[in-house]
């Protein structure tokens, strides 16, 4: 059947997010061929309403071509049942958490689902509806809403800004309002969020304050991949951290206490780790003197 644009209601638009160079090329699909496929309706309250479940980038392109009209298919069932019948029919399009926790959201308040009936319709457990739950509850309302109108990856915004709104709400906020809308990529945000988890307060400083630059001057100059470069930092840590623990057991008096056969096995295993450091430290050196100031970029 066809229904006319002005009939529709589009609660439902907040629960997806908008991709704009796939929605532009449904405008050129559409003026060339025509809609193909139908929208998903269900009954509207009152006469000739209808609540559009699935088709939301169709209805927009066809709003932007002029269109009045717009074919549609209506299911008999619920909006609850025909929200959760449209998400199952559409695992295959790779739906983020954040996502699941939109619709998860909208089904527990305006149908007042408990966590155990949300898990039964997706046949999942009340734990997994709790996570999701707990996600879009994290992310600030505002950040949500650049998600939703494709200003950031949703992806990105689950994996990245979620952890820092968590650790700190006021740099979160700074970082997308200095992004959002940028074109920047999943990888790129989690550089972003990586430069300002790892680095000094003038780093992370700079990443709120120019997080553009940031990315450009690391471009420049090429850096190491950010795992090698965590592992590494990992590894150093770790070194440190036996260290103190050594010094520790020495200060609660634990060598004085070993036989003497004992002691002198420390005091073998102290000159190995010593030399390593050695090593350690000079190879160091040498890397930083191959670096050189010239290598490194005068903007961090």
């Amino acid at each position: 059947m066809n229904v006319e644009l002005h009939q529709l209601d589009l609660r439902y638009e907040k629960l997806r997010t908008h991709k704009p160079e796939a929605e532009r090329k449904l405008v050129g699909s559409l003026a060339t061929i025509g809609q193909q496929v139908p929208v998903v309706v269900v009954p509207g309250e009152g006469p000739a309403r209808f609540v559009l479940v699935d088709g939301y980038k169709r209805v927009r392109a066809l709003r932007r071509l002029g269109q009045d009209l717009v074919g549609a298919t209506c299911w008999d069932l619920g909006e609850a049942d025909a929200l959760v019948l449209d998400r199952l029919m559409r695992t295959g399009e790779g739906v983020t958490a954040l996502e699941q926790g939109w619709l998860l959201q909208e089904l527990a308040v305006r149908f007042e689902l408990s966590l155990e009936e949300l898990g039964r319709r997706f046949a999942r457990s009340a734990s997994w509806v709790s996570r999701r739950l707990a996600l879009v509850g994290e992310l600030p309302e505002a950040i949500q809403a650049h998600v939703q109108r494709g200003e950031l990856p949703a992806h990105a915004a689950m994996k990245y800004l979620v952890p820092l709104a968590r650790a700190n709400p006021d740099a979160c906020a700074r970082l997308v309002a200095a992004i959002a809308g940028k074109g920047l990529t999943n990888r790129e945000i989690g550089q972003l969020y990586a430069a300002w988890r790892d680095g000094l307060p003038a780093i992370r400083e700079r990443v709120l304050t120019a997080p553009l630059l940031l990315l450009k001057a690391r471009q420049a100059v090429g850096t190491v991949p950010d795992d090698e470069g965590r592992l590494l930092m990992d590894d150093l840590d770790m070194l440190a951290a036996v260290a103190r623990r050594a010094r520790r057991r020495l200060r609660q008096g634990v060598f004085r206490r070993l036989l003497p056969p004992e002691r002198q096995e420390v005091t073998r295993f102290s000159a190995a780790a010593r030399e390593e450091m050695d090593h350690l430290a000079a190879r160091l050196r040498e890397e930083e003197d191959d670096a050189g100031p010239g290598d490194t970029p005068s903007d961090p």
